[in-house]
């Protein structure tokens, strides 16, 4: 990923923070988080973002997101740890059919991990890509950047 594609710069308020737990079994034999386990720690913040959140705030949950890219840099190893780390999210484009989501990983002022997925809206009973309704717009504009 391009060091352009990733900003740290967008407005702290309009984040989505997930504080996740490092959890023995994310260690390799290095010492660290392994790379794939990141992509575990961007799906448990998607799954709070979009359904325990919602469900919580008793709003309907996302149903029918499916992931059509990840990129993520890894800029410092992430050991393990008592305290969690914050997976910071939130959306930088919105378009009919998809949307961007940008992440950080990191703790204070360190971060460990940038990453950004492209989601699409998924219509699973015809099996196709479907337009995000405007309840779902609503919603992904609280977190879009400025």
């Amino acid at each position: 990923m391009s060091g352009q594609s990733v900003t740290g710069d967008v407005s702290r308020t309009h984040r989505h923070v997930f504080p996740r737990a490092v959890r023995f079994a994310d260690i390799d034999s290095l010492g660290h988080v392994n790379n794939v386990r990141f992509f575990d720690y961007l799906e448990d913040a998607r799954l709070e973002m979009f359904h325990i959140d919602l469900h919580r705030e008793g709003a309907a949950p996302f149903r029918g997101l499916v992931v059509a890219r990840h990129e993520i840099d890894y800029r410092r190893p992430l050991t393990f740890r008592a305290d969690p780390v914050r997976v910071e999210t939130w959306v930088t484009e919105i378009r009919p059919v998809r949307f961007t989501l940008d992440y950080e990983i990191r703790d204070g002022e360190e971060v460990f991990v940038r990453a950004r997925s492209v989601m699409v809206a998924y219509d699973v009973q015809k099996a196709a890509p479907r337009r995000l309704n405007p309840y779902e717009l609503s919603y992904l504009r609280r977190f879009a950047a400025e």
